[in-house]
């Protein structure tokens, strides 16, 4: 099968308004904690994406009913008839591991295998196993593929990570919902996506308490119920429309979005001399004048720059004048965008943690090759600013976490299209 490409001729400011969708990394683990609640779930603002269609198959492997209606995915959740995920669709995306917290905490029985999804180096599973052990889950390594059982029900634990892991953190609360103590996760993630899925457990009856703070409270109940809730908006899809527009020397209202949650973000936007007024639910940026390099981003755990706005920003910083540094604390393979930009001509020197990037007056359209999700996001912001036809292929990786990206961009007067 021959997959799709993306066409992009550069050169055309973006202008409009654009409402961005609910957030992927916020809307995969509601999508496996609806497990917990043993009864019917609404979810809206569940973006149309690959990975939200593969949890979707994941909870209809395992007995669920699951339909989708517009933005709302309702999921059934009474009947579970199985305790294992295939090790295919294991390996249709990295966040698969969140569901053996769910299904650990519904069943006390789990069977799956080490998940797949973008290659940006090496993410242990071991500080997820760690906390999992901690609150008396048996795990069986055998050949990649986990064996998880719980004897009787959670009793709570008090669990430090090593680092503050956003799927450890979530794994942890899951399988903590249900029971009969109080779990306390020390040094947890602090990230916006880790309250919602608290937000969303609560409104099953969940006990949490500390969510976007480093010590998160989970005191077990005796059951959850199904609930109806509002998936938060997509602050890395905000990001990256805000790169397209700073790039093309645009002005874009963002509407839909939660600027408190973007902070770090919007700071170096700023830096570079882009006018970025944020409201209530909504961001204004406009570009009009040329951009300006940022000394140095660091990338780091939220409420620092986010690793996944990085190669957005790096793209956008081909352009700026002068020299910029970005260094990358996060994933050791989070540059693989580097070698396709200078493809187009950007001037990027990347090596370990650190890139330096030496703004270009222009960049050439060329034919581009995605290889993960925010790198191919990069490659489109660059295509846009590019003289001549920019090609991006390898859009499974891009389809994971924007919803149609062509279409919105189209409908900002960009002239893009998938063949």
């Amino acid at each position: 099968m021959t997959e799709s490409k993306l066409y992009i001729e550069g050169g055309r400011k973006l202008r409009g308004e654009i409402f961005v969708h609910g957030a992927k990394n916020s809307v995969l683990p509601v999508l496996a904690a609806t497990l917990l609640s043993g009864g019917q779930c609404r979810i809206h603002n569940c973006p149309a994406l690959s990975d939200v269609f593969s949890s979707c198959r994941i909870l209809r492997s395992l007995g669920c009913k699951c339909r989708r209606d517009g933005d709302t995915v309702e999921i059934d959740a009474r009947e579970i008839s199985d305790y294992e995920i295939s090790e295919e669709l294991m390996r249709e995306m990295r966040s698969s591991i969140v569901f053996l917290g769910a299904i650990i905490g519904r069943l006390r029985r789990c069977r799956l295998s080490f998940p797949g999804g973008c290659e940006l180096g090496p993410r242990p599973i071991d500080i997820h196993l760690a906390g999992l052990r901690k609150l008396g889950v048996k795990i069986i390594e055998d050949h990649g593929v986990l064996d998880c059982t719980l004897s009787g029900t959670v009793g709570g634990a008090d669990i430090t990570l090593n680092l503050p892991s956003v799927g450890a953190t979530e794994n942890i609360m899951l399988a903590a919902a249900i029971g009969s103590g109080e779990t306390v996760i020390r040094n947890a993630a602090k990230e916006p996506e880790i309250a919602d899925l608290a937000g969303f457990l609560n409104a099953c009856g969940a006990d949490i308490v500390g969510q976007g703070t480093s010590t998160v409270t989970v005191r077990g109940v005796e059951r959850l119920h199904g609930a109806e809730y509002t998936v938060m908006p997509d602050r890395i899809v905000a990001a990256t429309y805000m790169g397209a527009a700073a790039i093309t020397g645009g002005e874009l209202m963002l509407r839909g979005v939660r600027p408190a949650d973007m902070y770090s973000t919007v700071a170096v936007f700023e830096q570079m001399g882009a006018n970025v007024y944020p409201y209530s639910d909504r961001i204004y940026i406009s570009a009009k004048k040329p951009l300006n390099a940022v000394k140095t981003i660091r990338t780091m755990p939220y409420p620092g720059f986010p690793t996944d706005c990085q190669p957005i920003v790096m793209a956008v910083l081909t352009r700026a004048r002068g020299t910029s540094v970005i260094v990358e604390n996060i994933f050791e393979n989070r540059f693989r965008a580097a070698p396709e930009l200078v493809r187009m001509g950007a001037d990027i020197k990347a090596e370990g943690k650190v890139a330096v990037i030496e703004g270009v007056s222009r960049l050439s359209g060329a034919a581009t090759v995605a290889t993960d999700l925010r790198a191919g996001a990069a490659l489109v912001v660059a295509g846009l600013s590019a003289e001549g036809t920019t090609t991006v292929s390898n859009l499974h990786y891009i389809d994971r976490g924007y919803e149609s990206i062509e279409t919105a961009l189209r409908g900002l007067g960009a002239k893009i299209k998938r063949v």
